[in-house]
């Protein structure tokens, strides 16, 4: 089977993937902000270097994309059918170091969130996505949820 976007296409494509400021790190950030949490983004101080940081709480958010961290049972965690070994290697590292990421960050006594992109993307219905984001408000209070 031909690939449906040329090698320059997919090239463009893929450079336009952002790394920080996503849109479901914004809607994160924007709802903790409204309910008067204070916190640091992206900070580089930190192993992983967090998407929220929220030092009071001793609490470090990572909101990762399905696709890339490969968020079990998703429907956007599909791999490409083309070049199956490069993109299985690279979700595997990626896999490995979220893991040894988290490992550490716990050791070190913080309390590590992760939230997937499809629980608060605006393709997520309002209600579930008000819903996840008010466990994460009790899990930063420290009240021990299971997601």
């Amino acid at each position: 089977m031909s690939a449906v976007l040329t090698r320059e296409q997919r090239h463009l494509n893929m450079s336009h993937i952002r790394g920080k400021d996503t849109k479901p790190e914004e809607i994160v950030r924007k709802y903790l902000f409204s309910k008067g949490y204070r916190y640091r983004k992206n900070d580089s101080r930190y192993p992983g270097k967090p998407d929220i940081v929220i030092p009071k709480y001793r609490t470090m958010i990572f909101v990762n994309g399905c696709f890339w961290h490969r968020h079990p049972g998703c429907r956007y965690a599909a791999t490409p059918s083309t070049n199956r070994d490069f993109w299985q290697k690279k979700f595997d590292q990626n896999v490995a170091r979220d893991r040894k990421v988290q490992e550490q960050l716990k050791a070190d006594g913080w309390h590590v969130i992760v939230v997937w992109e499809c629980e608060i993307s605006r393709k997520a219905d309002r209600e579930e996505r008000l819903q996840r984001l008010e466990r994460q408000i009790r899990e930063i209070q420290g009240e021990n949820i299971l997601i």
